[in-house]
């Protein structure tokens, strides 16, 4: 078969069955959830005079990404589950691809520096105010955009030269660099290789710095000669280190796990536990398991006259 021109090539997304309606309301459902827990987040930190410290300041940020990063898939599958059209453009199956990949690139790095602020609070206290100041903390939120945007210009430009025969089919939900090189029928080692080394850069390794900062957290927590004073520091540090296991280890999987995109099933658990689960339990973790958060929530709903 003759390779039909890139740019005007159709990609076909198997992930949907003939059963598609059906998957409308839960996407539907999940999307308003994500959208109106993040906001809520977002609002309660930046008009609560309480909630300005830097965690807090992460957090909002976090939200965002959130936000941006359910908002890339989301309303496609929405349409595609309830129209049936499974048929994607070349470029809007790699404008997809470019922000995808950046929001999670960008998501891995500030969780590794949400790690970093936990880390400074618990095992330097004094130091605290002094080394995560506002300009320290808006620095690593730059780098962690900047980042996770300039890596997606890597995948999307590699993945783009690829060739792709005719209409392709492609084993997803939505467009990914896993599968999209499955589906290519030209030599992909070259665009392998590139996923592996940036996936170990930009997954592995602020993964391995997180649970080595959550290695000193809970050696210095264990310390503590309160056991009021340890419960705290462990609510403070145990929703952050849940959102992190979970998104961390799926995404790792999915993208330099044993051959990726060979199984549709595992890659397709992978990818909705990292880039929808995750999204939807942010809100949820940190409102439940916050008290700053909860008693601004509180406050916010209930106004001065409510004591709980």
């Amino acid at each position: 078969m003759a390779l039909k021109n890139q740019s005007v090539c159709d990609f076909i997304l198997l992930g949907f069955s003939e059963k598609h309606i059906l998957l409308s309301l839960p996407i539907a459902v999940m999307y308003t959830m994500i959208l109106m827990g993040n906001l809520v987040i977002f609002s309660i930190i930046h008009i609560d005079n309480h909630l300005q410290a830097p965690m807090y300041f992460f957090l909002s940020y976090l939200s965002v990404l959130d936000i941006c990063y359910s908002s890339v898939t989301f309303p496609a599958m929405l349409f595609t589950s309830i129209t049936g059209n499974r048929r994607i453009s070349f470029s809007r199956c790699m404008t997809q691809l470019y922000f995808f990949v950046s929001l999670g690139g960008a998501e891995c790095l500030l969780l590794a520096a949400m790690a970093y602020d936990r880390y400074v609070a618990i095992c330097s206290p004094l130091q605290y105010p002094v080394i995560m100041n506002k300009t320290f903390c808006s620095q690593l939120v730059a780098a962690s955009w900047f980042c996770g945007f300039f890596n997606s210009v890597l995948h999307t430009v590699m993945t783009s030269k690829l060739s792709f025969c005719g209409t392709t089919h492609v084993n997803h939900f939505f467009c990914d660099v896993p599968p999209l090189l499955k589906a290519s029928c030209a030599d992909t080692q070259t665009s392998q290789i590139l996923l592996y080394i940036v996936s170990v850069f930009l997954g592995m390794t602020p993964f391995a710095f997180v649970v080595l900062s959550y290695v000193h957290i809970i050696s210095t927590i264990l310390q503590i000669r309160s056991a009021a004073g340890r419960r705290k520091a462990f609510s403070t540090c145990s929703s952050h280190l849940i959102v992190v296991t979970v998104f961390y280890v799926t995404a790792n999987f999915n993208y330099i796990g044993p051959a990726p995109g060979d199984s549709f099933d595992v890659v397709q658990l992978s990818s909705l536990l990292y880039s929808i689960m995750t999204p939807l339990f942010n809100p949820v973790i940190y409102c439940l398991r916050n008290k700053g958060v909860k008693q601004a929530l509180k406050k916010s709903l209930f106004g001065n006259h409510v004591y709980f």
